[in-house]
């Protein structure tokens, strides 16, 4: 069985391996049939830069070719085909930077949106609901800028990637016409018979983007109210419209001859006066009266170039038409009198205009490309004016931007702003209210501020005066034939002055400021050290020493720099006299060890000084100076034997007890010793008595007269004539600046006397009475000239209240004058009157008397009714001229210009005929006796033969009078709208350089508010408020609060230095007096952390530790405990007190409290000890111990030790006198570092606000435990101090917001009405810095404008359309232009009122000008289907996609319906019509599906129920059972009464269950119907009255891979997912019977052979 297994498996390899072996034959045959060339191709690598030497289209670019195998991988050229190989270089165009400006992209015009759709090939067919997604592209090209010729894109790649060229874009659904519904049914066209009903509807949107058209806006249907008893009327007469004007026809011309020529009119004029004159003489009066009669009628004839008028006719036609629409003859209307038929007219003639005439020369006369262009004009003539229907004039003037042309342009004016120089530095300014209260603000100094003034000038107006001279002098030469030669431009030099200030307007750009901070040197007080010790006595000078005058010196050093030098501070030496003078001394150091005489062991001795020699101020020098001097003599001393007293070394001299001496008291010094040890009884010398303990000398010794050199100020610096001057200016007349001389007062003086004679006073000291100063420069004052007068107004009205106007120029200050410089002049600013203009301007049109009323001509109209009369209608035609105010003739282009619309130079007439009624005009009313009361009346005539005609007498035809009640004037005046700000009155002066003076403003006080007053009339119409004796306004005083500054208590004394030793800090503080209120300047920052309204300052401070220092008294006399008699001798106990004193340079002066010194430096007021035995040893006091090696490591020692006063008896030795200790640290070894302070606040001088100050920090010695100590401590250690201890700071000043005037009241907001308001505004010329008062909020004021009643014309409405005897046809229709007032509000009514009030308004309606009183109309004939007339313009509606606009016009819409009244006629009716036109602000309106009652409609959003516009989807039927609709897209109403959505989609409910829209469905998904997932559902909607376990008709899950196609036919899926599963359960079964299958018994051989397990082992083969 296993051979036949195996045998079976090979036969089936060998099988398998012949078959891919044929495989791979016949593929091989297959290739090699192939031509082996093509499997190797071209390859190219990009274009590499372009290369080249010059810029443009001179380079050059290569790049890679090679041949390639269709595998990928590259081969030899050879292999692919030569005649097809690429090119591997090209020419190109080399780009550089300045291509820049030659280059750019060129964008187009982004074409039509199209749907992405169409784009991809994926459109189908679907409901759209938001909008469809669009794409729209556009051309991008690279082209020169110049002609706009094409280049390579990479040319503007190269400096600008290339721009879009395409965008998204959104395409709107189809919007279908939008109608409304129809109107209720007409009553039927006919009383009798079969007539048409009709309905009809208007358009309220257009259709959009592809939507539905509109559909008919008519409907009819036939009625029949009765039967006709009698004869229908089928005739009636149809009146036709006017024809155009045109002329009659000229007769032709008869044969003339020479005897029956007509003469001219001018010939036949003179013989007429030539007649006249003959007939009669007149005196000089008639002929001057027949003068100005010619004139007049010379002016009343139109100018015959300009009107042209002529005279026409007009013709209309009239038919007899049937009720069918078809025409007759006449004769079927028999029963109807003619209309007429012709009427005059004016023929009508287009505006006719000249050619333009040529430009005129450029305003802009002088050469900057950076300034405005220029302009310039021309214009054309009027050739005719329009007359009748003819054209309006075109504009008659053109203007256009130009430059300058020509060979020498000169330069433009450049305006600039100068300065004055700034004013002084002054700190008042800056000060609060408070401050400004205090008696003394001499002395201020510190921050400042200054100001100055700003001006415009011409900046180059010395270069234009030079250019425009030597051009006139080059037109003078020019004329006597010489040229002149170039002007020397380069070689022009001005002299430097003021120039002309001109109008600030001129000059653009910010101005400069005119404030600013300034600063004003504190003077510095001089600090002094303290006095030093008196010196010896000295010569004045020792190099004179022939004066054997002697004096004692003690000197102070200035420690800072004072203000004005050291020559400001107080006397620094002074000098006591003595005697015996010498310049040189010897200086005690020290007195040796006492040596005992005759070389004993003790005994008495002699102590030999060591001395040194100095001169007068302690300086050492060579000792052979002191040669003169004595020399300090050896000091006796005793050195004790051991059984003699043992006495103390003698303490230091106490500080002299007087400075001085006098005759009451004298200076005295003291030194003490102790006994140490007593004598041994016998043989010993004993101890002396208490009083030779202590000793006493004199000091001090010289008199208390101290003298010193006393200065006074130094005075004004004069000048030195005997000096040379410092410098002098080049150009004459200029001032110098000369070296002068100071002087001031030196004077000895005699401390607590005065005044002494000079030779009581050293003289070396003896400071300098004289010293050379630099004398100011003396500086002029510097004004500007006079600038240009300003403008006199052009108007010739007088100025306010009747005065004159007034013109002013004005000059600035450039430089103030000093040092004596000349002075100001006291006028810089003149006035005088405007005179008043010789011809006011102004023009207004003049009309003259109307001519003669012209018919039709008689050959024309000899058939029509009246032509034998000569009556009838016609037109008349009268002359207009253009006048200037004064009554000058001016050419009429000024008034078309200036003077509003032209008078109208025809008008209909009509001349009466025979049985014509002709009436006078209206009498004007009679007067009135008083208001309210009686009537007035008006009155006309019957004229000639009318008086006889008993129709003309009929009164209610022709009335003769009309009465009418007495107008009831009465009046009522009432406020109206909110009272205005407050208002403080005027009174802030402008300089005149148009610049705002700074200075106190009043900005607060009394001031007054207003309100308006309306007056209305006894109609509640609204009049003018004079009417009311009221000027418009009701005033009311009102109260402007006044600013408050915040104010603090003054500064207190600062604090003592919280250490006494070391760096601590001293306070001071200020209380809070008054909060600020009415924004006023702010407080300082309070310490609002422990809640305590005060303002602290903080400093640090250093208190010299040597400052109070403890002094110990000598020690007592030893008292033992331990008596012995004998020996006197033991223990015991000495006791000395101890003080802490002050410590000055004379020494330790007066005690203090004890807490001021250190106390871990007190030295012992007691100690315990053993008085030595006699013939015991003797140790002098411990020294100090010697200072530890640093630093402290613990390893180190230090030592004290103590010399043997008294030796002891033989045999026995001295105790120890060297004691050592460790030195430990922060025991007795330490470290020592210096300690920097924190800065403390910004100082200033005591008089000044804010600006420069110091702030200081301190430096600390501090030791290792944190103690601090005198700083001698670490200078003796020679520690590096890198800090800087003062710095210079700054303090904001408190700068106040500084405002601008307010501007001129503004024009009323509106030219009536009654919300009317006038602004003003000022602006912030200066911010508010630092704890300045802040700018108030009110930057602009209000107040109401006087009420004016708003009038206007508006035109009443339209009368019926009106046809002139017949029944239809064309007529007219007419309506009146009245004058109406109203309140300006829009909301109010309007009334109408006497057209007298609207004379002063241009005559137009809405701001059309084309007045139209009445117009042609139509009367339909019975029968006649025609046009309703339009309807109005529908609300504007824009383009929206949810609410939000898109980029598409808003539009409106109107429509016109058709009305029949036949129905055998509805086949001739005219189309419906409708029309568009754009709009602004147009609304989004949205339509939805709306039911009820059973009914079914659409709704627009704002409630309009219309037809068009819903959803296109299956609106809700009258079978649907679901509530709500299902008006969602893509979702309908299901069998069961649910929403659901279409198959592919799934709903989105909302919170309440509700569909809100269907998505479609992203991924498969098995849904149950029990899920909830959030709001999304991806099962049907459920009927929430339905327990989920029982849905009708929806049972378990639901399947959206439906098997079944459309077809009923299993789909193609479902036969792959049956394989599947079919495999699947093979795999399945096979793997169950191989699970289930029973292993073989293994063969006995192998038995021995057990399996081992197989380890493996990682050896690091890469192969494993």
């Amino acid at each position: 069985m296993g051979l036949g297994v195996r045998g079976a498996r090979t036969a089936f390899l060998c099988l398998w391996r012949l078959f891919l072996l044929l495989c791979g034959v016949w593929t091989a045959r297959s290739q090699t049939s192939v031509d082996e060339k093509s499997m190797y191709f071209w390859e190219t690598g990009p274009w590499g830069r372009c290369m080249g030497n010059e810029c443009g289209p001179g380079g050059s670019q290569s790049r890679a070719v090679w041949c390639a195998h269709v595998e990928g991988w590259t081969t030899l050229h050879t292999n692919c085909p030569q005649s097809t190989r690429p090119a591997n270089q090209q020419s190109c165009f080399r780009v550089c930077d300045w291509h820049k400006d030659l280059y750019d992209w060129q964008l187009g015009v982004w074409n039509q949106c199209v749907p992405i759709s169409l784009r991809t090939g994926t459109g189908h067919a679907r409901l759209c609901s938001q909008g469809e997604e669009g794409i729209q592209t556009r051309e991008v090209t690279c082209a020169l800028k110049a002609d706009g010729s094409l280049a390579d894109d990479a040319i503007c790649e190269y400096f600008e990637p290339k721009p879009r060229q395409e965008q998204a874009c959104l395409i709107p659904c189809p919007q279908d016409c939008v109608v409304t519904e129809f109107t209720p049914w007409t009553t039927c066209s006919k009383t009798c018979g079969l007539g048409l009903q009709n309905r009809v509807r208007s358009v309220l949107a257009p259709p959009l983007f592809g939507g539905l058209s509109c559909p008919n806006l008519t409907e009819f249907q036939t009625c029949a109210p009765r039967a006709c008893e009698g004869r229908e009327t089928v005739f009636n007469l149809r009146v036709g419209g006017w024809s155009e004007c045109k002329l009659p026809p000229q007769p032709a011309p008869l044969p003339t001859t020479s005897s029956s020529m007509a003469p001219p009119r001018a010939v036949r004029q003179a013989r007429r006066r030539k007649g006249k004159a003959r007939k009669a003489n007149r005196d000089p009066e008639m002929r001057e009266l027949i003068k100005n009669k010619r004139n007049r009628n010379r002016l009343n004839r139109p100018d015959v170039d300009l009107w042209n008028i002529e005279a026409g006719y007009q013709f209309r036609q009239v038919v007899c038409v049937h009720r069918n629409g078809s025409t007759v003859s006449l004769g079927q209307c028999p029963h109807w009198s003619l209309p007429e038929t012709y009427q005059s007219c004016l023929m009508s003639k287009d505006c006719a205009v000249s050619e333009w005439g040529s430009w005129s020369p450029c305003s802009k006369t002088c050469a900057d490309p950076s300034a405005q262009k220029g302009t310039r004009s021309r214009s054309r003539q009027l050739v005719q004016l329009p007359v009748g229907a003819g054209a309006e004039c075109p504009q008659l003037e053109e203007h256009q931007a130009c430059e300058h042309e020509g060979t020498v342009v000169p330069p433009c004016a450049i305006y600039a702003w100068r300065t004055s120089e700034w004013s002084e530095c002054r700190v008042d300014a800056l000060l609060s209210q408070q401050d400004r209260r205090r008696g003394n603000q001499t002395g201020l100094c510190s921050g400042g501020m200054q100001t100055r003034e700003v001006y415009c000038i011409q900046a180059n107006a010395e270069l234009l005066n030079y250019i425009n001279n030597n051009k006139e002098k080059q037109d003078g030469q020019s004329v006597n034939g010489q040229m002149p030669s170039a002007p020397p431009l380069l070689s022009i030099s001005f002299e430097i002055s003021a120039s002309q200030p001109v109008d600030s307007r001129l000059c653009t750009g910010s101005s400069p400021s005119t404030t600013q901070l300034c600063h004003i040197p504190c003077p510095v007080e001089c600090e002094l050290s303290p006095w030093g010790a008196w010196g010896p006595c000295t010569f004045e000078n020792c190099d004179e020493r022939a004066i054997k005058k002697g004096f004692k010196f003690r000197r102070r050093k200035v420690t800072n720099n004072p203000t004005g030098g050291e020559g400001s501070c107080p006397h620094l030496v002074e000098a006591i006299p003595c005697e015996d003078p010498s310049c040189f001394s010897w200086q005690l150091v020290k007195l040796e060890d006492c040596v005992p005489e005759n070389d004993m062991e003790c005994g008495g001795g002699t102590q030999n000084p060591e001395v040194r020699c100095v001169d007068s101020e302690g300086k050492e020098v060579e000792k052979e100076m002191c040669g003169d001097v004595v020399s300090p003599a050896p000091v006796p001393c005793t050195v004790p034997c051991p059984k003699d007293c043992a006495l103390s070394l003698w303490t230091q001299w106490s500080t002299c007890s007087q400075t001085c001496s006098s005759k009451t008291a004298e200076g005295k010094q003291m030194r003490t010793r102790a006994i140490l040890a007593y004598n041994a009884g016998e043989g010993g010398f004993g101890c002396p008595n208490s009083s030779s303990l202590q000793e006493v000398r004199n000091c001090n010794e010289h008199p208390c007269v101290v003298y010193h050199w006393q200065v006074g100020p130094w005075g004004q610096c004069v000048e030195d004539t005997s000096s040379s001057t410092l410098n002098t200016s080049s150009n004459a007349g200029k001032n110098t600046c000369a070296l002068g001389m100071q002087t001031r007062k030196v004077i000895c003086v005699k401390v607590n006397v005065g005044q002494v004679p000079p030779k009581k006073c050293p003289e070396a000291p003896r400071p300098e009475s004289v010293r050379p100063c630099l004398l100011p420069c003396k500086k002029d004052c510097i004004v500007t000239p006079y600038s240009d007068w300003t403008q006199c107004p052009t108007s010739c009205e007088e100025g306010v209240n009747g005065q004159k106007t007034k013109q002013s120029r004005y000059r600035v200050v450039i430089q103030m004058p000093a040092n004596g410089g000349q002075e100001c002049p006291d006028v810089l600013k003149e006035e005088r009157d405007c005179g008043t203009p010789s011809v006011c301007p102004g023009y207004r049109w003049k009309t003259h008397k109307w001519r003669k009323c012209q018919l039709v001509p008689w050959s024309i109209r000899r058939d029509a009714k009246g032509a034998q009369e000569n009556c009838g209608a016609g037109v008349q035609t009268r002359a207009i001229s253009c006048r200037q105010l004064d009554g000058t003739l001016v050419d009429v282009v000024q008034c078309l210009r200036s003077a509003g619309s032209m008078p109208a130079v025809s008008q209909s007439c009509q001349l009466p005929c025979r049985d014509d009624c002709q009436l006078t005009n209206w009498s004007k009313f009679s007067p009135c006796t008083s208001d309210c009361v009686g009537v007035r009346t008006r009155r006309r005539a019957l004229v000639g033969k009318s008086k006889k005609k008993d129709k003309c007498k009929n009164s209610q035809m022709y009335p003769l009078s009309e009465t009418q009640y007495c107008p009831c004037d009465k009046y009522n005046a009432q406020p109206v709208g909110n009272w205005s700000d407050c208002i403080l009155p005027e009174g802030r002066v402008e300089s005149a350089s148009g610049m705002k003076v700074q200075g106190d403003v009043k900005e607060c006080g009394q001031g007054y508010r207003y309100q308006a007053m309306v007056c209305y009339d006894q109609d509640n119409r609204l009049v003018e408020t004079s009417r009311c004796n009221s000027h418009g306004y009701i005033e009311e005083a009102c109260i402007v609060p006044c600013p408050s500054d915040c104010k603090l208590s003054e500064w207190s004394n600062w604090s003592r230095c919280s250490k006494s030793c070391g760096s601590g800090v001293k306070v001071r503080s200020k209380w809070l007096r008054e909060k600020p209120y009415n924004g006023g300047r702010p407080c300082p920052k309070l310490d609002h952390l422990n809640q305590v309204q005060s303002v602290y300052e903080v400093v640090p401070c250093v208190s010299d530790c040597s400052q109070y220092i403890w002094v110990a008294e000598p020690w007592s006399v030893w008292k033992v405990s331990n008596v012995d008699l004998k020996e006197n001798c033991g223990e015991g106990v000495q006791t000395r007190r101890v003080r802490c004193m002050l410590n000055t340079a004379d020494g330790p002066t007066d005690a203090v409290e004890d807490y001021l010194c250190d106390p871990e430096e007190m030295p012992l007021g007691t100690r315990e000890s053993r008085l030595p035995c006699p013939e015991d040893c003797v140790l002098s006091d411990w020294s100090s111990w010697t200072p530890c090696d640093l630093p402290c490591t613990g390893r180190g020692d230090r030592e004290r030790t103590a010399f043997a006063i008294r030796l002891p008896k033989e045999g026995e030795d001295c105790p120890v006198s060297m004691q050592t200790e460790p030195c430990l640290l922060n025991r007795n070894c330490f470290h020592y570092s210096y300690n920097i302070t924190d800065w403390s606040t910004c100082q200033l001088s005591a008089n000044a606000v804010c600006g420069v100050g110091l702030k200081t920090r301190m430096l600390d010695c501090v030791r290792s435990d944190g103690k601090s100590v005198d700083l001698k401590f670490c200078e003796e250690l020679g520690l590096e101090k890198k800090w800087q201890m003062n710095a210079s700071c700054t303090v904001e000043c408190p700068i106040n917001c500084k405002l601008s005037d307010w501007s001129p009241w503004s024009d009323c907001s509106q030219t009536c009405g009654l919300d009317g308001k006038m602004w003003r505004r000022r602006s912030v010329l200066q911010a508010s810095q630092g704890d300045g008062r802040p700018c108030p909020s009110q930057m602009k004021q209000w107040r109401p404008c006087p009420v004016q009643p708003c009038y206007r014309w508006q035109y009443g409405p339209w009368s019926e359309c009106r046809v002139e005897e017949v029944v239809c046809g064309v007529g007219l229709r007419f309506r009146n232009m009245s004058c109406f007032v109203s309140d300006g509000s829009g909301e109010g009514k309007s009334s109408i009122v006497e057209e007298d009030l609207c004379s002063g308004l241009e005559q137009a309606v809405d701001g059309d000008k084309d007045i139209v009183l009445e117009e042609t109309c139509t009367l339909p004939c019975p029968g006649d289907c025609y046009l309703m007339e339009w309807s109005d313009w529908s609300l504007c509606q824009s383009v929206c996609v949810k609410g939000q606009l898109l980029d598409f016009p808003a539009v409106q819409v109107r429509s016109r319906a058709v009305i029949a009244q036949e129905p055998e006629n509805i086949a001739q009716c005219p189309d419906q019509e409708w029309q568009t036109r754009p709009c602004s602000d147009g609304e989004c309106f949205e339509y939805r599906w709306m039911s009820g009652s059973q009914l079914i409609w659409c709704e627009r959003s704002d409630g309009l129920n219309v037809t068009g516009g819903c959803p296109p989807t299956r609106p809700p039927g009258s079978d649907q059972s679901c509530d709500p609709f299902c008006d969602k897209p893509q979702s309908f109403c299901s069998e069961e009464g649910l929403c659901v959505c279409e198959e592919g989609y799934t709903e989105v409910l909302t919170t309440e269950g509700l569909i809100e829209q269907c998505a479609p469905i992203p991924v498969l998904e098995i849904p149950t119907a029990g899920d909830k997932k959030a709001d999304v559902k991806t099962s049907r909607a459920i009927n929430p009255t339905f327990p989920t376990t029982v849905q009708p008709g929806r049972v378990g899950r639901t399947w959206y891979l439906q098997p079944f196609g459309p077809d009923g036919k299993l789909k193609t899926w479902v036969y792959g997912v049956a394989a599947g599963v079919f495999v699947l359960l093979v795999f399945i079964v096979s793997m169950i019977y191989l699970a289930c299958k029973k292993p073989k018994k293994p063969q006995r051989r192998q038995n021995n052979n057990r399996l081992k397990p197989l380890t493996l082992a990682y050896d690091g083969d890469a192969d494993m």
